[in-house]
């Protein structure tokens, strides 16, 4: 008896579950059943306005035509009216003149008909009905003016719905990566005049090699696209790759989307690392303010956005990256060193990236240093840290600063500063950050890994990561390296 009422248990809840997949089929029918009376009206109704539209195109095409045919009739009836008044008048005048003849031969003084007959001679000579010409200046032939619509007919008789557009191919190598943008260039693989505009779709990735159906990052699109080529600006590599696929599409109708490609987008990221930043710093990923009061430094906000004290407190924000958890251990800066570290290390290579300070910023420095810099220690006074400093207190100084010696640099100070660090090519190098004017340029043998390095006392920093080496800084950094006597060098500081 159990097990029959269990087994009718497990029918019934199979059929309540059933009936509910039919009852939500049923709404999707409906639903469907529904747009699709929309879609046809919406459809039939852009059919009438084609269809109007061509009407309205050929009924001023007639309207015209017959406007041409009248007024090349008028002007031949003109023309032939013309002539046939000349000739009326040439014939009065020629009558009268031969009646004058007929009745000059009755004159029988030989005087009086000798002057006669000089008279008619000259008469005649000057006569209109001499000088005219007999044939009509114009035909009544008016076929120049018919139409033969035989291929037009066969042009709307062929007349269709519009086709799917076919799946534009990317060209890979027309496909550019600098300066933080990317150009993607693409083609069709046959003429379509009916293409209107294209959709390029791109997202982030840290998968090489050919796109993954299923990637954790969503597409982003940019639609209306005229042209066979776009440039994204502005980006942040903050991954490795970056996918792209593109859609033809017509007024209609969108196509089948390109193959997809992968452009690498190879940039140093690296956030600001809050475990051992001076108490007195609010420290966010990618900024960091000096506060009055101690006991901030274990807060993280994330951008100007966040400085605010009113309205309710945002949650905080716990860090648990690798390199965080891997420096947690270290000693918190103290005393008057304010600095906070990049929580990512440079061991290799080539690497770019940019500061913005507030105007309010009384002092701060920008550079790189080794693990070991001492919690009470600042950047550029130690013979394993190099940075440039800038302090606005009284009065504007600009300097480079290593291993407690410093070099004043004549130049305004720009509101963003570009570091360029070349791992390899143990190079320094800060450049205006808007203008990429070289400011100043270290040059060591780098022998331990190194960490971005931010002191800053009464104001703020934003950072700017994710970006390649510019153009013009790889250009110059060609450059100095082909004539490397010409650079400037901290090691030559007395």
């Amino acid at each position: 008896m159990e097990e029959q009422r269990e087994m009718l248990q497990k029918i019934v809840s199979t059929l309540a579950s059933k009936n509910y997949e039919i009852h939500n089929f049923i709404d999707l029918l409906n639903h469907t059943i529904k747009n699709l009376q929309v879609n046809s009206s919406n459809v039939i109704s852009e059919l009438d306005e084609e269809f109007d539209g061509l009407y309205s195109i050929l009924h001023e095409m007639k309207g015209s035509m017959a406007s041409a045919i009248q007024q090349e009739r008028m002007r031949k009836i003109q023309a032939l009216q013309d002539q046939l008044s000349q000739c009326s008048n040439a014939l009065e005048s020629s009558e009268e003149l031969l009646e004058l003849a007929a009745q000059s031969l009755d004159i029988k003084d030989p005087v009086e008909f000798l002057k006669a007959a000089r008279q008619i001679k000259d008469r005649v000579t000057t006569a209109s009905a001499f000088c005219i010409s007999l044939k009509p200046k114009v035909n009544d032939n008016m076929t120049h003016m018919m139409v033969d619509f035989t291929l037009e007919r066969h042009i709307l008789q062929s007349v269709k719905f519009l086709p799917v557009p076919k799946a534009p191919e990317i060209d890979l190598a027309a496909c550019l990566v600098a300066d933080n943008c990317i150009t993607v260039s693409w083609r069709m693989p046959e003429e379509d005049s009916r293409i209107d505009h294209f959709l390029l779709e791109y997202r982030k990735t840290n998968c090489s090699g050919f796109p993954r159906a299923k990637d954790g990052q969503c597409w982003e699109a940019i639609n209306y696209i005229k042209a066979t080529e776009y440039t994204l600006s502005g980006l942040k590599f903050d991954t490795k790759y970056m996918n792209f696929r593109v859609q033809a599409c017509n007024k209609a109708v969108a196509g089948e989307y390109s193959d997809p490609v992968t452009l690498e987008t190879k940039a140093f990221v690296f956030g600001l690392d809050s475990t051992s930043c001076h108490l007195n710093l609010k420290v966010g990923d990618t900024y960091v303010e000096w506060v009055t009061t101690g006991g901030k430094g274990q807060e993280k906000i994330k951008g100007k956005e966040n400085k605010s004290t009113s309205g309710p407190q945002s949650p905080k924000r716990i860090s648990f990256s690798r390199s965080s958890v891997r420096r947690s251990s270290r000693d918190r800066f103290a005393g008057e060193s304010y600095t906070v570290l990049g929580d990512t290390a440079i061991e290799s290579g080539q690497h770019y990236w940019e500061v913005r300070a507030q105007k309010e910023c009384k002092s701060y420095s920008v550079g790189v240093t080794y693990r070991n810099l001492g919690k009470f220690e600042q950047l550029g006074k130690t013979n394993s840290s190099w940075c440039i400093h800038i302090n606005n207190w009284l009065q504007t100084t600009f300097s480079a600063k290593h291993n407690n010696k410093t070099k004043t640099l004549d130049m305004p100070v720009p509101d963003r500063i570009g570091v360029y660090c070349d791992f390899d090519g143990g190079q320094l190098t800060f450049y205006d950050g808007n203008s990429k004017k070289l400011l100043y340029t270290f040059r060591t043998k780098f022998t331990q890994q190194l960490l971005p390095g931010f002191m800053i006392w009464c104001g703020g920093l934003t950072l700017s990561t994710g970006l390649q080496v510019p153009s013009v800084v790889k250009m110059h950094q060609k450059s100095e390296n082909e004539l490397s006597g010409s650079a400037t060098s901290l090691n030559n500081i007395a």
